[in-house]
């Protein structure tokens, strides 16, 4: 089943190309279903590169799904244009009484920012309470996962000596979770960031769960069902060469940054680097989506409420 986007968004022709169904908004009222309806809070700079990113994570299911971009009511984006930000976003603010059945939360390049230093933290924080009263399932991603984790949990984060930056190498540590189903035991994954959470900072108490793990830059990904999130401290939905954008763009800028880790070909930022990530961030944003489709209500007014423990036939 195709993904439904806005006719005119710029991601449109993009996935197209790489063959992924979309189906305009005019084609999806027709069709009697209804689809999973998924929210995007983009908060990077580049919105128009990071939804297509997205998009092509979560319209690469056989289910069909209904993307809404969001952003912050209280910022006022740099990097996009005024008129893509009016034609294709809502204000949280607008949404908000409104139920979801996934929630996505991208990162920020605010990291080295204290959390009460980030200009719309007090309304992050606001969005954060609201997924538990009208989301089913949420998935925040590098700086919105240690924005969460900090929130629901008090856990910090640390700043690095240097930047986290390439492709790591990171190990399964729950194959029986849904998340990580047909995972094999080790996995490559984009990292990008100055600061990290740790394994001890973990609550005991939390019921979170550490799903994979880098012997170099840590947790990866944390299970979190007391509040049904998935927190992702990497980024799996890079594209092949947006740690090459990263990494020319600090250089041009005059910034000591390292060549990536593990990312270009011998070492050699000439060379295309290889993407070899791309088939695990499939699979995991469709056991995601597997995942609330096997468990959010149809009502969309029940999602975000309790779920009933299901009785044993015979008792």
């Amino acid at each position: 089943m195709p993904i439904r986007i806005p006719d005119n968004l710029p991601a449109r022709g993009v996935l197209e190309a790489e063959g992924v169904m979309v189906m305009g908004e005019t084609d999806a009222i027709r069709q009697d279903i209804r689809p999973l309806r998924i929210g995007l809070l983009n908060l990077m700079p580049n919105k128009i590169r990071t939804e297509t990113q997205i998009a092509r994570l979560v319209g690469a299911t056989p289910l069909q799904v209904e993307l809404t971009l969001v952003c912050m009511g209280g910022h006022v984006p740099r990097h996009t244009p005024a008129g893509h930000m009016a034609s294709f976003y809502r204000a949280w603010e607008d949404v908000r009484a409104e139920r979801f059945d996934g929630f996505i939360i991208t990162g920020a390049p605010v990291e080295r920012l204290a959390f009460h230093e980030v200009t719309y933290w007090d309304e992050l924080r606001r969005v954060l309470d609201w997924t538990q009263t009208h989301v089913h399932r949420c998935f925040t991603i590098c700086w919105a996962a240690q924005a969460a984790v900090h929130h629901f949990h008090g856990m910090p984060k640390h700043a690095l000596e240097r930047k986290a930056f390439g492709v790591y190498d990171h190990r399964v540590l729950v194959p029986a979770s849904p998340y990580m189903l047909g995972f094999a035991d080790d996995l490559s994954i984009p990292v990008s960031r100055w600061t990290e959470v740790r394994r001890a900072d973990i609550p005991p108490a939390s019921g979170m769960t550490i799903l994979a793990e880098s012997a170099h830059t840590g947790p990866c990904l944390l299970d979190d069902p007391d509040h049904r999130m998935l927190h992702m401290f990497n980024h799996l939905e890079y594209d092949t060469t947006s740690l090459a954008d990263e990494y020319f763009r600090d250089r041009e800028a005059g910034l000591a940054v390292p060549v990536p880790h593990r990312y270009f070909p011998d070492d050699n930022p000439a060379r295309r680097p290889v993407n070899r990530w791309r088939g695990h961030a499939h699979l995991l944003a469709g056991n995601w989506i597997n995942q609330i489709y096997q468990t959010a209500p149809f009502d969309l007014s029940r999602i975000g409420q309790p779920v009933m423990p299901s009785v044993p036939a015979g008792t």
